[in-house]
């Protein structure tokens, strides 16, 4: 949920700090801090709000010529957003400083054993018991910084990235990790740290990641030390090499990452397809799939689990892979999944899905599954992420990074990968023919272009969400595998304008939902032609005599349903089974534009992270 930064080496730590932070807003941005030191004295400067406010109040008290640094922005778990409560944070003595990015669980009774031995606390956090912690391991031990932290984590349950530095022996930064992703970028006799490796991939493209129970320290002037926390051993650090561009990263000329984001999705689908999509050979090449085919065909069910977003995707995912590869599907909220003791067995093959691939709910039910013997298959966007490292097996949809909060190009490459992997089941077990699949490989191959098509409707999406401004509740309706992208339009408009609203199956309008509507109640219908059309004709009419305000997303050329709704939004015709990529794109736009109409702050909406670390 937390970003964390640092940097020692030669170059000044404040910029590279800073602008990190800055980088990894999307994380959190309730309040932030940095820590630098100068040679002589640690200089600290937090506050409650944004990067930017950081930046100000750094310069007013004046930023001293430091290098080396860690910095913090903060989505809150343990006490509210102040300037108290921000990161980082100090021991008692002064001497340690500390950012961590997690969730200590069992904080309150060690803050309780460390206040009889005399600490004293300052704020609300579980990262300040931490960071006293390990001075008192240090001091009661008398050991070095490193062996400190590895004996005071072995007293910690929960979980953390944390960087920590000794102002007393200043040339060495030692940071952990347990359940909250962390990186370590490798220069010329500099170590930079962060959550992820945007904040320093225009320094450098060589990266440590740190698996779980792992630490490392990095001093200058040697290479960086990996060691094992269990066991207690040292480890080989294996440096990756980083494809990510300073580009990438950049809002090139969008006035927000989400509408960036929303424009790239027909390169982002193409970017998925690429390499494993060949209609004219006839195939779909999956490698992480092919190696357990025949578990997948001979699996009793699948289960997709995931969060938010994702879990939208699942959905759509079930209806596909039960019309074309004829395997029974369930899709279940990571977060429930592994708290109600579910029946697993080895006959199970379960799809993780998450976009960072470090969504804590989702990890969780990946080990539990493990541990029952089910077969796991990650589906994220994220290269040597955790669920990218835990699963036996995966994909990755190359979407890009995606910085804005609300979900967009994750989301339909995501169905991407999906509808790719339920496709090739389908023509391996012989659930359907081998015309319908190669006329699905063609019609796939269509998708981006389409994508793109659907994009040309922006001018008549934001005359529409003037209409719909000042909403105090939305319904949004589909059917079939379009239902799914209901759920997720009303997500959309919930996260970023906040607006309450609600997905529904269209046929359950009337069991309830019903009530709701009149005049002043917009509903937004996916109302594409399908073999459900003529039903969602007969809900609409509904609606209408209620005077409900209907906007209807629509095949292009559709006359019936434009006679009906008081505003269209078209998109080109696709297969039932391709539609989501296609009406999911309006859905985005609407809520984009009511959210800047509203003036919110689409990129970084109100008590919202990127990526949820923490349970």
């Amino acid at each position: 949920m937390c970003g964390i930064v640092g940097y020692i080496g030669s170059k000044e730590a404040y910029p590279i700090v800073l602008n990190g932070l800055k980088r990894l807003e999307y994380r959190g941005y309730d309040s932030a801090g940095i820590a630098l030191y100068d040679g002589a004295n640690t200089h600290l400067c937090k506050t409650k709000g944004k990067v930017s406010s950081l930046a100000e109040k750094f310069s007013a008290q004046g930023v001293p010529q430091a290098q080396i640094g860690i910095g913090h922005t903060r989505w809150a778990t343990h006490g509210v957003p102040n300037d108290v409560n921000s990161h980082p944070h100090t021991s008692n003595s002064g001497d340690l400083i500390l950012v961590h990015n997690g969730i200590i669980e069992n904080y309150a009774s060690l803050k309780t054993v460390l206040q009889q031995r005399g600490y004293v606390f300052h704020s609300d956090t579980d990262t300040e018991v931490l960071v006293n912690l390990i001075e008192e391991v240090k001091k009661t031990n008398n050991v070095k910084l490193g062996k400190a932290v590895q004996l005071a984590l072995k007293e910690v349950e929960g979980a953390y990235a944390i960087a920590v530095f000794d102002q007393t022996k200043p040339n060495e930064i030692v940071v952990a990790k347990l359940g909250s992703p962390l990186a370590i970028g490798v220069g010329e006799n500099e170590f930079f740290i962060a959550s992820d490796a945007t904040p320093f991939i225009e320094f450098t493209n060589q990266a440590i990641y740190l698996e779980d129970h792992e630490m490392a320290v990095l001093r200058l002037g040697r290479d960086v030390r990996v060691r094992d926390l269990k066991e207690d051993i040292r480890l080989d650090s294996a440096i990756q090499e980083l494809s990510l561009s300073v580009e990438q990263i950049e809002k090139g000329g969008y006035d927000h990452f989400m509408l960036k984001e929303i424009y790239e999705q027909p390169r982002a689908i193409l970017d998925t397809f690429r390499g494993r999509l060949l209609p004219s050979e006839g195939l779909i090449k999956l490698s992480g799939l092919d190696n357990y085919l025949s578990r997948f065909i001979q699996a009793d069910r699948i289960i997709i689990v995931a969060c938010g977003t994702s879990w939208h995707a699942g959905l759509v995912a079930e209806y596909i892979f039960e019309e074309w590869a004829r395997i029974p599907v369930e899709v279940e909220y990571a977060s429930e999944f592994r708290y109600r003791n579910p029946i697993i067995t080895k006959k199970d093959v379960v799809i993780a899905i998450s976009q960072s691939g470090e969504t804590a709910d989702t990890l969780a039910a990946i080990k539990l599954a493990k541990s029952q013997g089910a077969l796991v298959y990650g589906v994220c966007n994220v290269a040597g992420s955790s669920i990218a490292r835990e699963t036996d097996a995966g994909s990755y949809t190359h979407a890009g990074p995606e910085i804005g909060v609300a979900s967009t190009k994750a989301f339909t490459t995501q169905i991407t990968i999906l509808t790719l992997m339920a496709l090739k089941l389908a023509k391996e077990k012989g659930s359907i023919s081998e015309s319908i699949y190669r006329q699905h490989l063609y019609e796939l191959e269509q998708i981006p272009e389409l994508v793109a098509q659907a994009l040309e409707s922006d001018g008549v999406i934001k005359e529409i969400a003037r209409n719909m401004v000042m909403a105090q509740n939305a319904l949004y309706l589909g059917r079939g595998v379009n239902f799914p992208v209901a759920l997720e339009g009303a997500l959309k408009l919930k996260e970023i304008s906040y607006i309450h609203a609600e997905g529904y199956p269209a046929a359950e309008m009337k069991h309830g939902p019903i009530a709701l509507i009149d005049v002043q109640m917009p509903v937004v219908v996916v109302a594409v032609n399908s073999n459900h059309y003529d039903k969602v004709v007969s809900n609409i009419e509904e609606i209408k005599a209620r005077k409900g305000r209907i906007i209807a997303i629509v095949t292009k050329g559709d006359t019936v349903i434009k006679a009906l709704a008081d505003s269209i939004i078209e998109v080109p015709k696709t297969t039932e089974a391709s539609s989501p990529l296609v009406t999911t794109i309006p859905l985005q736009l609407l809520s984009y534009h009511i959210a800047v109409m509203l003036g919110r702050n689409v990129d970084q909406p109100r008590n919202l992270a990127k990526s949820v670390t923490v349970e």
